[in-house]
């Protein structure tokens, strides 16, 4: 690891999944990380924890004004149901771009609570 790169604490036992295994990391209060769309920071936490490459922001780090509630749920079979939002900054709307599980199966527990971002919303230190 680099000089100044943070130290990854990993934490439960690395999943098999479509023939692969992923691996949870946490990168707990060492950095601090951005969640931009539009030029506008809509989360911002360095508290945020990485699965399958995706950093899951605490739900109380977003800018809640941005957000509403979608209808579009999705299952994946190792983390559960996902629920969606849709993202809206300066009028422009980015349908279902960050999505949540409510309630996670146990192998994903550390995501309960968080959010993810996709669809052009771009994850920054």
């Amino acid at each position: 690891m680099a000089k100044n790169e943070p130290t990854p604490r990993r934490f439960g036992t690395p999943q098999r999944h479509n023939s692969r295994f992923l691996e949870r990391v946490c990168y707990e209060g060492e950095r601090a990380m951005k969640a931009i769309w539009k030029g506008q920071v809509i989360a911002e936490s360095d508290q945020t924890v990485i699965v399958e490459s995706n950093h899951y922001f605490p739900l109380d780090s977003i800018v809640k004004a941005h957000f509403t509630k979608s209808s579009k749920t999705t299952h994946c079979p190792w983390k559960g149901d996902a629920s969606y939002f849709t993202v809206e900054v300066n009028g422009e709307i980015n349908p279902d771009a960050a999505w949540y599980y409510p309630a996670p199966k146990a192998a994903a527990s550390e995501i309960k609570g968080r959010v993810a971002f996709w669809r052009g919303v771009e994850v920054v230190e």
